[in-house]
């Protein structure tokens, strides 16, 4: 059933992104307008989609249409810290970037302007699970987390997933204000926490299976997974939605080149689906892995590299204001300082880049 679901999901994205390309191979070249500004070159995220992107020629067809003609994919290497990403786009090192929404939403409320200019189909329930070792008969279920340690980065999925799932439980992560039920440890670097996990120094963590740091350690087998999201829930449906964010600077000076970049992520998207194999070989020599990691990273069911978009800029704000009023009432203690006003989260959504805007991909 699980093999049958994953088949469902490519299919359902392959068909997606395709009628999106067709759509756009259909309408004329816009030029540039008179407010967007050329931009020679762009810094981007090295990942699996973009490494493909750049190889098959996409970013270089959709980049030379407005005057980017140099592309720098920026790896951010083993030691990076989950966030960085953020203050990379706030300091200009990259243009845009890739975050889950929710973790987007706190780097917007700790102030970050930034906005969002693609946001993605919901998540499931194999985007974020909760691990622990393999070999570790103590804990079998979510409910043997009573009283253990589990270490995540706190601004990310790795924590509001599991602060679903726990809440659900009755089990409370602790935060600054109170004591939980589970104890919790903050730690932004996933091969350290994959690592205290593996050595007994936490119980559990939870993190993107298909994440390059932590996917060896899955196919190994060392680790096992205690518990998911429920499919009905807030994380699916609302905070495990991914975005692409830029520097709100940015996007009002380039949105061509904003544009363009979600052009060619589409058309990576459609023909990745269409010739795994070719794909996994790409990402394997570009991003260093074995064929099998890289060909485990496009098609497990948690990826999200090649989910389908959101065109719905109201659906995508309402994703936000759903989880924001959820973790605020279940203890978010960020969330609940920094509480985005409803002005402020639609205008963090930017429109012009979904159904109906002056620079949407979707037709």
């Amino acid at each position: 059933m699980k093999m049958s679901n994953q088949r469902k999901g490519i299919a359902g994205r392959r068909n997606i992104a395709t009628a999106v390309l067709a759509g756009a191979m259909l309408l004329p070249l816009a030029p540039a307008t008179a407010a967007s500004e050329a931009l020679p070159a762009i810094n981007l995220q090295l990942s699996p989609w973009s490494v493909i992107a750049r190889d098959k020629g996409f970013f270089k067809e959709e980049f030379d249409k407005i005057g980017t003609t140099r592309v720098n994919l920026i790896a951010s290497g083993a030691a990076d810290l989950l966030g960085a990403e953020a203050a990379a786009v706030n300091n200009g090192a990259i243009a845009i970037a890739q975050r889950m929404i929710y973790p987007a939403t706190v780097h917007r409320a700790n102030g970050l302007d930034g906005v969002v200019v693609w946001a993605s189909e919901p998540s499931n329930r194999y985007r974020a699970p909760i691990l622990t070792r393999a070999d570790d008969d103590s804990i079998k279920t979510v409910a043997d987390l009573d009283g253990k340690k589990f270490g995540s980065s706190r601004i990310s999925c790795y924590w509001s997933s599991p602060f679903e799932q726990l809440n659900k439980a009755g089990l409370p992560l602790d935060s600054r204000e109170k004591q939980g039920r589970v104890r919790y440890e903050s730690i932004d670097n996933g091969v350290v926490a994959i690592s205290a996990v593996l050595s007994g120094a936490t119980d559990a963590t939870t993190a993107h299976l298909a994440a390059t740091q932590f996917t060896g350690a899955w196919l190994s087998g060392k680790l096992k997974v205690i518990g998911q999201s429920p499919d009905d829930g807030v994380y699916v449906n609302h905070a495990g939605r991914v975005t692409y964010f830029a520097r709100r600077e940015f996007v009002n000076k380039y949105p061509e080149v904003v544009k363009a970049f979600l052009a060619a992520r589409e058309r990576t998207l459609a023909w990745t689906l269409d010739n795994v194999d070719e794909a996994a070989k790409i990402v394997a020599r570009e991003t260093r892995v074995p064929v099998e990691v890289a060909k485990f990273q496009i098609t497990h069911a948690g990826q999200w590299e090649f989910m389908a978009g959101e065109p719905n800029a109201e659906r995508a704000r309402n994703a936000i204001k759903t989880f924001q009023e959820w973790h605020i009432a279940n203890g978010d203690d960020i969330l609940s300082e920094r509480r985005l006003s409803e002005a402020q989260i639609n205008a963090f959504i930017d429109e012009r880049f979904f159904v109906g805007g002056q620079y949407s991909i979707y037709r």
